[in-house]
């Protein structure tokens, strides 16, 4: 069962003078459901969830249980219709977004049907859930696995045989909400003569020292055009003139501007990011019919995988402008799921919306856009090729098996097409990978597939990933490399026919890793991989965060609120399981601060867990260990929220910085001193991307005073870029022994690095020689504060783990939080996303230590 777009168009005969009209139809459309009982205003783009929101027919989506109780949306069919007159030889009726399902229809003729969201269409919505089960039927003869989420999720079925973002349907951070709607811009493109549909730019570095710029214009013409296009780069002095045809319909034309010497496009933290303007323009006859201005970038991108001296297996790293670049960052999920939706306080917050602001402000130099979810709008591209933000980049397919008929193959192409077209002139994306956890899923045999019937779903993947993804993008982009999916072992892969043995194996590749009930202080529990593009812990988001999606009824650990929140099987026990091997959980009997202390706990948790397994990362890019090492990238899942819930994120929805994102800001930075034990034996690496001359200084305090116990140094040491290097090793016995009145349990360690004129670089790091619970002399800090400004100075009184600072729901973050406190006074500055006022501050700020939650 199908809906359609009513579309009524007025054609009118007179000419415009104008050659090209590129006219928006977004804004006010009117919007029905298929049984006639709601019709309404829908703004575009957007989508029926917050059109109805806007209209006042449902609420909040995301107060308390409204993501069960709106199920019945997904369920409907919906009309979009609308009115415009044109005026052309050449119409395009252009769709950028249609999620999903839909028939076009112009006055009253079906013109146009679509299947993807990813795709863009140029020519009402049928419910995703009933599509995708109806398509599901249609394949009968054998599952595609999974037929349906775990039930703790409260998801929808099928998902895997519809081309619309896999998360939509529920995942284990995220809500159940397959909405449907015009998510992107909608424009009618008229024109008499050419018309661009898409022009990419790609330099392609030559042997000889030169720089090609591939530019590739992709048009529509009226009829056979002779003339000529003219391609430059003032800045350069580059210019060249080229004698072309373009033929009657869609026609691509490729060009090559030769470039000498340029300034290169390098990663944050390892140079600048300059761009040049491209001009290209085309004429026919003297008269100008094509002019378009662009960014381009120069950077090359190589994936390294060769040999290992001293291992067996591959490397894998990426090389930059022929350097090796450690990546540092996270991953993106969608930034959000109803677009349009209306939220109070939840809106335009920098770090909530699609820009990666806050990965920039946390040291990061990479993004992985992960394949679950949507292939991101061209602003967020622009912003990492700006910030020097690397974008590892899936392809929208994630944790199941795939149909292959031709026309699921046949949509998919057109998909792929389009985005690696849309995306491949942006230096910031440095791979593209096929899918995500799919060959794992196979390999491991995540559905329980049998024995005869595992051919049949590696030939589907192998027909899918490489006969036609991997071949449509090494086609159309030969710039940057392709992996057919993430976690896999890369050439090694290959070489088992796609599909590996064992795609987890640490000696190539990149490997995804979680387990929630080994301790995460104990370093030996993760794998030293070559490469980490996926690990994590949960939180809970803050109380300021939650509150305006709950009532007082529901602030319990305990309450349904919390159990419907959490997506992830047993996840709030495993939260707390992990937090009390270290720490003591908060006992308050009164609920609403026990809540408030048990989501501030599991920040903690969290915060130290990535940290240990981030700083585990960094400290092996320069060694092999029993065969394994040389990990070169630590991308931490995941970056934001999509809701108000228990997930792996370090920033809330909204964009609050959890603890996690505060601890990422120093074990991301480019200089970072890194302790860990090793049977007794204390040892402090020092970690920079660049070279640097460095000595270590170590303090040792005991947890009852402020004043150290003793201090001490190391030589000097030549650190250099991009390598983890020891400069302390001493028994943990001997250094107690050495400090006087020091035990394990009465003492704690801090520890920096110094350039040769003893100033400090980088952030000061902790050694904990025992669990904060078990710690003697650990007391309430009796922390007091002055305020001045934006500014909080304060005072302690006795050593202060975990110090948390928290303004409500102020829109801003922190100079520093989360911090040990081993000084008598330290100042912190707030940076506010919104005007604010020093007396909103004051009454908004709480400030939290690890035992004021006893």
């Amino acid at each position: 069962k199908k809906v359609v777009y009513l579309i009524p168009l007025s054609v009118c005969v007179q000419r415009s003078t104008a050659l090209y009209i590129n006219q928006s139809l977004s804004g006010k459309w009117s919007l029905s459901n298929s049984n006639g009982s709601l019709c309404l205003a829908a703004e575009v783009p957007g989508c029926v969830h917050s059109a109805l929101q806007q209209q006042g027919y449902i609420q909040d989506p995301y107060f308390r249980f409204n993501d069960v109780s709106y199920g019945w949306i997904a369920l409907y069919n919906w009309t979009y219709v609308n009115v415009f007159t044109v005026t052309k030889q050449k119409v395009h009726l252009v769709f950028d977004g249609v999620d999903t399902v839909a028939s076009v229809w112009l006055n009253g003729i079906l013109v146009g049907e679509t299947d993807n969201m990813f795709r863009r269409y140029v020519i009402s919505l049928s419910s995703p859930v009933l599509y995708a089960s109806e398509r599901r039927k249609a394949h009968s003869a054998y599952k595609v696995p999974p037929e349906c989420p775990p039930d703790v999720q409260r998801g929808e079925c099928h998902v895997n045989f519809i081309r619309k973002e896999q998360s939509s349907f529920s995942w284990d951070w995220g809500p159940s909400f397959p909405t449907m709607g015009l998510w992107k811009d909608v424009r009618l493109e008229a024109f008499d003569v050419l018309q661009l549909i898409q022009i990419s730019y790609v330099p392609l570095y030559s042997i000889l020292s030169q720089w090609d710029i591939q530019v590739e214009l992709l048009v529509d013409v009226v009829q056979t055009i002779n003339g000529e296009v003219t391609i430059s780069v003032p800045e350069l002095d580059s210019e060249q003139t080229f004698q072309t045809q373009f033929l009657s319909g869609k026609t691509k034309s490729t060009f090559i501007l030769h470039i000498n010497t340029v300034r290169l496009w390098w990663p944050n933290g390892h140079g600048d990011q300059p761009f040049y303007l491209l001009s290209v323009r085309g004429f026919q006859n003297r008269i100008v019919i094509l002019n378009t201005e662009s960014k381009v970038y120069f950077r090359t991108v190589e994936l390294v995988q060769e040999p290992v001296v001293g291992s067996p297996g591959l490397s894998f790293y990426f090389r930059i402008n022929g350097k090796p670049i450690f990546l540092k960052g996270s991953n993106w999920i969608p930034s959000c799921l109803l677009r349009g939706i209306l939220i109070s306080n939840h809106n335009n917050i920098p770090g909530d919306i699609s820009s990666p602001w806050s990965p920039l402000d946390a040291n990061m130099n990479a993004l992985r856009v992960w394949g679950g979810g949507v292939y991101e709008q061209d602003v967020f591209y622009s912003i990492c090729d700006e910030l020097g933000i690397m974008v590892w980049q899936d392809f929208m397919f994630a944790c199941a098996m795939y149909p292959t008929e031709d026309n699921f193959i046949q949509t998919v192409r057109e998909e792929v097409i389009q985005q690696v077209w849309r995306l491949k002139s942006h230096p910031s994306i440095i791979v593209w990978s096929g899918n995500n956890e799919n060959e794992a899923a196979l390999a491991t045999d995540w559905f329980s597939i049998p024995a005869f019937q595992r051919p049949t779903y590696i030939k589907d993947y192998v027909t899918l990933y490489v006969n036609n993804i991997r071949t449509i993008v090494q086609e159309e982009d030969e710039s940057r490399p392709f992996l057919v999916s993430s976690p896999t072992n890369g050439a090694e892969s290959e070489q088992e026919g796609w599909v590996a043995a064992n795609p987890y194996d640490t000696h190539y590749g990149d490997t995804h890793y979680y387990s929630y009930t080994l301790d995460c202080w104990d370093w030996r529990t993760f794998p030293r991989a070559r490469f980490a593009s996926e690990y994590g812990f949960q939180s809970w988001p803050s109380f300021s965060t939650l509150q305006p999606v709950s009532l007082a009824e529901d602030w319990s650990y305990n309450s349904d609120f919390a159990a419907h929140r959490q997506h992830h099987a047993g996840g709030n026990q495993e939260m707390l399981l992990q937090a009390a091997l270290h720490f003591n959980l908060p006992n308050s009997t009164e609920p609403q601060k026990r809540f408030a202390d048990t989501l501030y706990i599991t920040q903690v948790m969290q915060a130290q867990c990535v940290k240990t397994q981030t700083e585990f990362y960094r400290r092996s890019q320069s060694e092999i260990i029993e065969g394994k090492g040389h990990t070169m990238g630590a991308l931490y899942w995941q970056l934001n929220d999509i809701w108000q819930a228990p997930s792996w994120s370090s920033i809330e929805f909204g964009g609050k910085w959890k603890m996690l994102h505060y601890f990422a800001k120093d074990f991301f930075s480019a200089v970072l001193p890194v302790g860990f034990e090793d049977d007794g034996t204390l040892l402090i690496y020092a970690i920079s991307d660049l070279n640097h001359d460095l000595k270590l200084r170590v303090t040792v305090y005991t947890w009852t005073e402020l004043d150290p116990v003793c201090t001490l140094k190391s030589d000097l040491v030549l650190v250099h870029g991009g390598s983890a290097v020891a400069v302390f090793k001493e028994p943990v016995a001997t250094v107690l022994a050495g400090c006087g009145r020091c035990t394990r349990l009465t003492c704690l360690l801090t520890f920096h690095l110094e350039d040769p004129s003893s100033s400090q670089q980088g952030p000061t790091n902790h050694h904990f020689l025992c669990s904060p619970k078990d710690a003697q002399g650990l007391q309430r800090p009796n922390i007091t504060e002055d305020k001045s400004g934006y500014t909080v100075t304060l005072h302690s009184a006795s050593v202060a783990p975990f110090v948390w600072l928290d303004v409500g729901n102020i829109p801003g973050q922190f100079s520093s939080n989360g911090f040990l406190m081993v000084s008598r006074n330290i100042t912190v500055a707030f940076n506010a996303w919104r005007p604010t006022s020093v007396t909103e501050l004051s009454k908004s700020l709480t400030i939290t230590s690890l035992m004021d939650v006893y």
